[in-house]
Parts: structure tokens; sequence; C-alpha cells
């Protein structure tokens, strides 16, 4: 065997690559949180008609255009040309923006836990000030990030590596309570129908959780390439990645019906319910608070890292695959340290405007945490949705492009596929929008105005961009 073939990637070694970047235990909590046990039933829903043929069409994109260095952004360009190119690029960025102001709360929640052993930590102080302290974390690590410092992203992988174990152990433990511990279920009666979903209005303004949940998987096609036989090999990793997910959100789900009553959910199950999981767990094996503050522990780490990799990722994704007739030179210039200066400018002032705003409207800590998560399942999905527009291109012009793997055979069923999956996101995006909280309250109507706000001024900005290049190349 030539040393190029020991190098190529198999099926599982795709597989569990992809597991570790899309899933997550907050996945479980957060969508059982919306739906209690139902959302079993939505998971395979979702898992069938959603996320297999999302990880499959990533798979074909990341074959035909392998030479790509910007992802999502590269088949745009190949498919669309530059100028859409960069609107694809501007979104995988700016859909961040949500994501980096919650990720300090993320981190005060994780300590408040491991110090306190309680969920009261920032339940005791002001929303503005946790928020306060939330804007000094992320203009921290803003800094820390624009020193080169990566040593948090390597301790943060060992720590995400950890409370993904740990995750799975979660399911095997709380499964198996019952019959090794002889714990009492705390759903009462479960039959058939104690799974079976009211898709009404209130259930389809939760399904952004669902995409949001599942979506990323784009971040693995650039080793589509580096899979043994990629027509075979590559899909049955993703299948295999399907049913992974299927088998964690199923099982993860029971487990969290097992701990808590799906007809009487804590109101801060979203916020608190990872750590009062393994708290619960702890209790029951005789073990105390010592896994839940192991977990906690791990996940500040982790969340940390993740902050830090998401301040400087994306934008160095939007940068670097844009040219000075899209974006400012002055974005594009970067320090002695190669960070790009004005890009972290921008950052900092788009997400400390996220963080401060809505703690003027939100007085409850619990439901800012909660409408800032919420926010993030509404926004974080538009960028899937240039995965499908090109793949739809794609498949009208086919002809054109070589690939090594193909989802489908036949272009228009394709096209089909694709259409379903951009029209399915764009609607989980708008239902989300709808706040989760008392309707018609001044709580309510300050939220929703957020939610439809927000995603049109952050994808907005990325139309000034362009202007202001052209008066750079003007003066």
């Amino acid at each position: 065997m030539e040393d190029n073939d020991i190098k190529k990637l198999r099926w599982y070694n795709v597989a569990l690559m992809a597991f570790v970047s899309v899933w997550g235990f907050g996945n479980v909590v957060n969508n059982y949180a919306n739906q209690g046990l139902t959302v079993i039933t939505s998971w395979i829903l979702i898992i069938a008609l959603y996320f297999v043929p999302y990880s499959l069409m990533v798979g074909q994109l990341g074959s035909t255009f392998r030479h790509g260095k910007g992802g999502v952004s590269s088949w745009i360009k190949e498919t669309m040309g530059a100028r859409i190119a960069y609107l694809a690029a501007w979104t995988y960025w700016v859909v961040h923006v949500p994501y980096l102001a919650q990720k300090p709360q993320a981190i005060l929640i994780a300590l408040g836990w491991a110090v306190k052993q309680n969920g009261m930590f920032i339940k005791e102080l002001s929303t503005l000030l946790v928020q306060s302290l939330c804007l000094v974390i992320f203009l921290l690590f803003l800094w820390m990030a624009s020193r080169g410092v990566t040593s948090l992203r390597r301790i943060g992988t060992i720590a995400g590596i950890s409370v993904f174990v740990m995750s799975i152990l979660y399911i095997v433990l709380a499964i198996a309570a019952p019959s090794l511990r002889g714990i009492e279920v705390a759903t009462p009666n479960i039959t058939l129908k104690t799974f079976i979903p009211d898709f009404n209005f209130a259930y389809f303004t939760t399904i952004s959780m669902l995409v949001f949940a599942v979506g990323g998987a784009e971040k693995i096609s650039p080793y589509v390439n580096n899979t043994y036989n990629p027509s075979k090999e590559f899909p049955r990793g993703m299948l295999t990645l399907a049913i992974m997910v299927a088998i964690c959100a199923l099982l993860g789900s029971y487990a969290m019906g097992l701990m808590f009553n799906s007809n009487e959910i804590p109101a801060d199950l979203k916020m608190n319910g990872q750590y009062y999981a393994f708290q619960i767990l702890g209790e029951y094996y005789g073990l105390g608070n010592w896994i839940m503050i192991i977990y906690a522990l791990a996940n500040v780490l982790a969340q940390i890292s993740a902050l830090a990799f998401s301040i400087d990722a994306p934008l160095r994704v939007l940068l670097s695959d844009s040219d000075e007739a899209y974006v400012p030179k002055s974005l594009l210039r970067i320090n002695e340290r190669g960070t790009p200066v004005n890009g972290y400018i921008m950052t900092a002032i788009l997400v400390g405007i996220l963080i401060i705003v809505p703690a003027l409207g939100i007085g409850n800590m619990n439901s800012l945490f909660n409408w800032l998560l919420d926010l993030n399942s509404i926004v974080m999905p538009l960028r899937y949705l240039w995965v499908f527009a090109a793949f739809m291109a794609l498949m009208l012009m086919s002809h054109k492009f070589e690939t090594t793997y193909q989802f489908v055979k036949n272009n228009t069923f394709g096209f089909v596929i694709g259409l379903w999956c951009f029209l399915f996101t764009a609607f989980a995006c708008l239902m989300g929008m709808f706040p989760k909280v008392e309707s018609f309250t001044s709580e309510w109507y300050f939220q929703i105005s957020l939610n439809i706000a927000t995603p049109f001024i952050l994808l907005g900005l990325g139309l000034i961009l362009p202007v202001l290049a052209r008066t750079n190349r003007k003066t």
C-alpha cells in the first residue's frame, strides 16, 4: 500500500470527525426544553428529511470544488460569481455575532456551577451587570485572540472532547439508572402518545432550534477528497454520522425524560439543564456533585476555546476570500502579527451592541439567555441557505464541473431536494422569530422586534461594505 493510501480517511474516520464537530449535549437539552419527549418524533423527521440530504449535498459540493479554500463562499463563487460569493462570506461571518454574544454567558454559567454548585450566580445579579461582565469577558478574549494566543484553543480541544465523552456517558448512565439504581422515572405514564407532537403554531416556532442543532456539516467538506474511494466511503460516512446523531438525539432525549418531567419542564432548563442533568446523575450513583463539577470545568475551557476560535476563524474566511471590490482596504489591512485589526474592531462593535442593548429591555436573566439562544437558532441557519443555493446552482450547471462523488444522479431531482432544504430552512428561521414568552406583552414585542431587526441589520451591513470599497477606490 502506498503512503498516499495510508493517509486516506476511511468512512468511520469521516463519521467520527463530523460527529464531534456537529453534535453536542446542548442540542439534546435545548430541544427537550422546547418540546419535551415529543422531540423524539421531531428528531426522526428532521434527521431523515433534512440532515441526511444536507450532509450528502455537502459531500458533492466539497468533492466538486475540492480546490476552493473559502468553503461555502468558494462554491458560490464558482457557480454564481464573485459578488454573490462575497455576500455568502459575509453571511458566514456575521451570523457568528449572536454566537459570540452568548459565549461569555455560557462561560459565566459554567463557572457559577463549578464554584457555587448551583445556578444562582448570574440569577443573583441584574441583567445589565451580567451583560457588562459578558462584555468585559468578550473584549478580553478578543484582545487575546488579536495577540495570536493559540494555547486556549489547544486546551479547549481537549476540554471539548472531554465534554463530548461525558455527554455520551450521561446517556448510558441515565438510561441505566432505573434498572441499576432503582430510580423512579420523572415523566409519568410514558406511552406512544407521549412522543407525538401537536403540530400547531407553537410547535413550528421551535423547529429552528432543531435545524440549528443539526447544521454545520459543511465544516467537513474539505475532507471529501481525503477520503479513500470518496464515491462510496464518503456517503457511507455521512449515513453513519446520521445514525450516530439519531441515536444520541433519541436516547439523549429519552434520558432527559427519565430525569425531568416532560409535562413540567423547568423554566431555566436551557440555561442550567446540562448542569442539573449531571448533578442529578451524581446523586443517582452516589457521587455527589463531583461529576457535575468536572463537566462544568471542562465546559468552561471548551466555551473559552469556542469563543477564541469563533472570533478569529470566521473573520479570516470573510477577509481571505474577498477582494478590494467588495471589502474596503482598511478591513483587509493586517498588523505585524497577521491580525486584521479593523476587522476585530468591527466585531467588537457589533457584538458589544448585541450584548448590551437586549439587557435594557429584558429584565430577567433566564429570559435573556433563552432569547439570545433562540436568536442564534434564527440567525445561524441563514448560512446553510447558501449551501443549498450552491447545490441548486450546481444541479443547473453540473455539465461544467467534474466530481468524484454524486449525491443523486438525476439533476432535476437533486435540484428539488436542494430547494426543499432551502425553503424548510427559511421557514424555520421565520417561525423562530416568534418569541417563546407570553404573547403580546411588552417583553414579547421587544423580543420580536429584535428578532426581526437583528438578521436584517446584520445582513444589511454587508451591503454597505462594497459601497465603502467603491468610494475608497475613487478617492
